[in-house]
């Protein structure tokens, strides 16, 4: 390679590299891609193309993909939303491409073939996922593809929430899952990320990127307020209020609440550390 470039952001192998990254990085080949969007409520995308490789992070519902390869049903690419590589089950993506205008803002939902309760659901959707509406009838939205979701899960794209805590706080109890982003399963980058997104923002995707690209740094021993983020080496959740820390931890193996100090005093303990920063997001963040 002929710089140095993060793995998880850069659309780059030996064999392979995306067109824009040619005279920068070296490649046997490269490829234009081709944007593809995701069409099931969560998708895994690994580090190699198997089942049973590492999870990385996941994609959610609506969310487009540059593909620049294709290997035994698995598709290598790079995500729109924040900019994460990897492989992708090929069959999970789909040529045709919308524009999103509302985004799922509970924890879980389904869109129905029809706008009532008790047909099997088409679709499950977390939190965070894309749709475009098309209609209404009674008390579903329509979407582009012809599902029926509940009006009252979907907030519309350009009314992001004020109170990005409040979205977070939805996912309490979710299990936790290194590389998850959904209530199905999600870590505590993924914690942050999701809640985020509703309010408008496009943060990037794991711990040690959000703490050098969000907010505004707190001085130690200034107190603090609910929307902080508080970073360890590999680890960040967010406040609840001055005393009270949400994340998504090991330790519970699910999306928990405690005093900031008793997880302080826990990770010191097991060798993990004392907090490395503390950032603030002005305005989203004092919200209530």
């Amino acid at each position: 390679m002929s710089e140095n470039f993060d793995r998880r952001l850069t659309p780059a192998r030996p064999d392979l590299a995306a067109s824009f990254l040619k005279g920068r990085i070296e490649a046997a080949r490269y490829a234009d891609g081709v944007v593809m969007q995701v069409k099931e409520g969560v998708v895994d995308v690994k580090r190699e193309p198997r089942p049973d490789a590492a999870l990385d992070t996941q994609a959610l519902y609506g969310e487009c993909v540059t593909v620049y390869d294709e290997e035994e049903g698995w598709a290598w690419g790079q995500l729109s939303r924040d900019g994460y590589v990897g492989w992708i089950a090929a069959n999970t993506l789909w040529s045709r491409i919308y524009q999103p205008t509302h985004m799922v803002c509970v924890p879980r939902t389904f869109a129905y073939p029809r706008p009532g309760i008790k047909d099997p659901p088409l679709l499950g959707l977390p939190l965070g996922a894309e749709v475009e509406i098309v209609d209404r009838r009674d008390n579903f939205l329509v979407t582009g593809e012809g599902g029926f979701i509940f009006a009252r899960h979907l907030r519309e794209i350009a009314a992001p929430v004020e109170d990005f805590v409040a979205v977070a706080e939805k996912l309490t109890s979710a299990p936790y899952l290194w590389g998850g982003r959904s209530s199905l399963g999600i870590d505590c980058s993924g914690l942050v990320q999701c809640a985020l997104l509703l309010a408008g923002l496009r943060p990037p995707r794991d711990s040690d990127q959000q703490q050098d690209q969000l907010g505004e740094a707190v001085e130690p021993g200034a107190p603090l307020r609910r929307g902080d983020l508080i970073f360890w080496k590999g680890h960040v959740g967010v406040m609840r209020d001055p005393q009270i820390l949400l994340h998504a931890n090991a330790a519970h193996m699910m999306v928990a609440s405690e005093p900031l100090e008793e997880v302080r005093a826990r990770n010191i303990r097991a060798g993990a550390g004392d907090v490395t920063a503390i950032k603030r997001l002005g305005g989203i963040a004092e919200a209530s």
